[in-house]
């Protein structure tokens, strides 16, 4: 397979962990440069030695969170190169709790993160994608954001936003060479459920007893694939499921 990505700048947010790290190094192994951010310094500086020892590439980091509008303009303000990708995956999940009993500020977290930190991050980068007639826009959306559950009201509309912002950011882009895409996981083994059950580990555990879930690498595959197709194609979303999964809700159990 031709490696389009050698020598690209490559940002990608909310690299410390997770899916966002297992990208940033595949990016990293094909040759390209990258940009990490997270709100964790010393996993930045921990990420960036190790690349810089492992890959030929150069490796910016920026410790920050994509909820503060000043941070990421002075982020965005302060870049030495043009972006060519920009993978918004910062984002997160807070409590399954129904609609009547959910805490407000969870709720703040999960639109502030994943509606608009990746509208922040899109505004600043994509005028100069625009400008230069090329680039590529990847968000990481969810299945969340074509189906609903309940207890996810908030983060299902969140990642709904995702997709329906996604789909516009495309048509307003149309006409020029910048490509749009999202990939919408089903469950991946992170960080995540952790963060959903807040620190609660046993809990998070739950959420893939008796199952194989994908992981990091399995969708930072997907993203690495969709930039590196040709310029003339666009993918535009990836539903991807474990194989023990079927929906939303729908997951089989080795005991069930």
């Amino acid at each position: 397979m031709q490696n389009r990505l050698e020598d690209k700048w490559v940002l990608i947010t909310g690299a410390t962990a997770g899916i966002g790290k297992a990208t940033a190094e595949l990016f990293a192994e094909s040759g390209a440069n990258v940009v990490i951010t997270g709100r964790r310094t010393e996993r930045l500086k921990e990420i960036k030695a190790q690349f810089e020892q492992e890959y030929a590439i150069e490796v910016e980091i920026a410790s920050f969170d994509v909820r503060d509008r000043e941070a990421c303009q002075s982020f965005v303000d302060g870049l030495s190169n043009p972006i060519d990708i920009l993978v918004n995956n910062a984002g997160l999940a807070k409590g399954t709790d129904a609609v009547y009993d959910a805490e407000l500020d969870d709720w703040d977290t999960m639109i502030d993160t994943n509606v608009k930190g990746l509208l922040t991050m899109t505004r600043l980068i994509a005028p100069k994608m625009k400008e230069r007639n090329s680039g590529h826009i990847i968000n990481i959306g969810s299945i969340a954001g074509h189906e609903s559950y309940p207890g996810g009201s908030v983060y299902c509309s969140t990642k709904h936003a995702v997709k329906a912002f996604t789909e516009a950011t495309k048509k307003d882009l149309h006409g020029t060479n910048v490509r749009v895409s999202m990939v919408s996981p089903g469950l991946v083994e992170t960080e995540f459920s952790e963060v959903r059950f807040k620190g609660d580990k046993e809990r998070a555990d739950e959420v893939y007893d008796n199952m194989k879930p994908l992981v990091a690498q399995d969708i930072a595959e997907i993203v690495h694939f969709m930039a590196n197709r040709p310029p003339h194609v666009n993918i535009m979303d990836t539903i991807v499921f474990p194989t023990a999964q079927s929906s939303s809700t729908m997951v089989h159990r080795d005991n069930d």
